[in-house]
This record gives C-alpha cells, structure tokens and sequence, in this order.
C-alpha cells in the first residue's frame, strides 16, 4: 500500500499541463462519499486516501447522507468543526438515490449545502443517467469501474475548474456549458458567496 499511496500521491500533486506542475494539498478536504455498495465503499475510499485526502465520511444512501449533511454543515457554522467540501454519489441506491439527494441539495436553502461540489458515480452509461445528473446540478459524472486516474481527474475538475451557478425557473446549478477559464493556481476554496450566480435563458 506504501507505494501505491506514493503513486497516487504524486499523481494528485501533479497535473500534467505545458506549464509547471501545480502543487495539491488535499490533507484538509472531507469528502462525502455516498454508495450503497460495500465493496465500492471500500474502494473508492482507498483511493480517496491514497491521494492525501484529509477525511472521508461513508454514507450508504442519500437518506442517511441528508442526515449527515443537515448536521455536519450547521455544526460548521457554530464551531470549528469542518464541514463537507466535495460530494461522491452513486445514482442508484435503494436507501433513497443519488437523484434524490442532488435535488435536495441543489434546492436547499442553506449556502454551504446547495453550492457544495457534487461528482455522480454510476455503473450506467446511458445518455438519459448522464443528462439527469446535468441537469439536476451535478459538476462531473463518473462512469464504473472507476480508476484512479479518471477519479483524480473529476477531483480536479472540480477544484480547479469551478464552473459558475445558473439559476433559472426550472435549474440551480453548474452552468451546463462548459468553458475553458484559466484559473488562478493561488486559491483552492471558493466560498459560496463567491460563485457567481447568474441567468441563463433555456
């Protein structure tokens, strides 16, 4: 497992561009990761850790992580307990599906709950799965078997390439159109109240 880590480690603090290698600390991001499956828990978790993530919390549903959301992210408020940064769901689960708990999340009124990161693991490739997982507001999708290089990358997506929220009659979230904005390698945290919100006609 030590070189394994030592690979993923190295993997996740350098991206692979024409400019210089970007330096990633990922030891303070918690991640929520929501999957019904024992044998992905384990997995993906492993994977998570082998990139020098700080805390992963392993719910087996989207009624048990809304439970765990609700509380994790009002305790944040009031103390200096930390709160969920970036959201892992499969997208069928029997304990409520990762659908239900992106429209829950995407509807709330909380801040710190309905702009957080939400990439959907699913075993299902159809066109239907991916385009409800857009338009319900997921940033990434993320097709299994999952690999390490492809779970890295959608990680990085999100944290370097947040795309700013639309919110319209019918959609709150990622604006769908995906556009290649430079970013500032000097911030890794985008607080919520500094995500553009803006208007998109559909």
């Amino acid at each position: 497992m030590g070189a394994e880590r030592g690979y993923w480690c190295v993997l996740m603090k350098t991206v692979f561009r024409s400019q210089e290698p970007v330096t990633y600390d990922l030891s303070k991001l918690n991640v929520l990761l929501v999957e019904d499956s024992h044998t992905m828990q384990t997995l993906l978790s492993s994977m998570l850790r082998s990139f020098g993530v700080g805390d992963v919390l392993v719910c087996g549903g989207a009624t048990e992580a809304i439970g765990l959301l609700t509380v994790t992210q009002a305790r944040k408020k009031a103390s200096d307990i930390k709160g969920i940064d970036i959201i892992l769901t499969d997208w069928l689960m029997p304990d409520g599906s990762g659908e239900d708990l992106l429209k829950w999340i995407r509807l709330n009124k909380d801040d710190g709950i309905r702009f957080l990161p939400v990439v959907v693991i699913s075993a299902y490739t159809t066109e239907r799965v991916v385009a409800a997982a857009r338009d319900g507001g997921a940033n990434e999708a993320l097709v299994k078997p999952v690999s390490g290089m492809k779970l890295a990358q959608r990680l990085l997506s999100a944290i370097d390439n947040p795309r700013p929220f639309i919110k319209t009659d019918a959609f709150f979230g990622p604006d769908r159109r995906r556009q290649a904005v430079p970013v500032s390698h000097d911030r890794r945290k985008i607080k919520a109240e500094e995500i553009k919100v803006s208007h998109e006609q559909l």
